[in-house]
């Protein structure tokens, strides 16, 4: 069965739209290894979940638990009229360089169960990033997992970070490699 690389039923004209409302300052900052590998795990992890809207940089949205998925959600913990099925993860933000901040609810850094599994998926990340030739070898570009609007922002996402270690001088090193530059500074 072929796979339909339209699932949400977006044509051109949404993608380009999409693509350009996330259009990238030519000035990103240079980041030391340590802030990229931060940033990709954060970011990674917010835009694993539902999101059915485009999100605007500088505004907060909040990121729920609901059966077992991720949502981010325009709705913060306090707006419900009647309650929510669901556990408040915490609040997201996302910056003009298009990497995410998430500022976990202080219920969930209590939870053993979420924090296992947060350090579950770091690792991995951390096991990616070592056994890579280059960093920018597992930044996303198309993420076919991903809901429409979660695609396009790790699209920009791996391009703002991939600037990001251009500008650092970090750009085809392996992480290793990175790191070793962090030492000798």
């Amino acid at each position: 069965m072929p796979v339909n690389p339209n699932p949400q039923g977006k044509g051109l004209v949404p993608v380009l739209q999409g693509l350009d409302s996330h259009r990238l300052s030519r000035l990103l900052p240079a980041k030391p290894i340590d802030q990229i590998q931060r940033e990709l795990f954060t970011s990674l992890f917010v835009l694993q979940s539902d999101i059915r809207f485009n999100p605007v940089p500088g505004r907060s949205y909040w990121l729920y638990q609901c059966e077992g998925r991720f949502r981010l959600l325009l709705v913060g913990p306090t707006e419900w009229s009647s309650g929510f099925r669901g556990r408040f993860i915490g609040e997201c933000i996302l910056q003009s360089d298009r990497t995410w901040t998430l500022m976990l609810d202080a219920f969930m850094a209590q939870d053993q169960a979420f924090m296992q599994q947060i350090d579950r998926e770091r690792n991995r990340l951390q096991q990616s990033l070592e056994a890579a030739d280059a960093v920018e070898d597992i930044l996303p570009v198309y993420e076919a997992g991903l809901t429409f609007y979660a695609r396009i922002l790790a699209f920009t996402l791996g391009k703002s970070l991939r600037a990001s270690m251009a500008s650092a001088g970090i750009e085809g090193l392996s992480y290793s490699a990175a790191r070793g530059l962090l030492t000798r500074q």
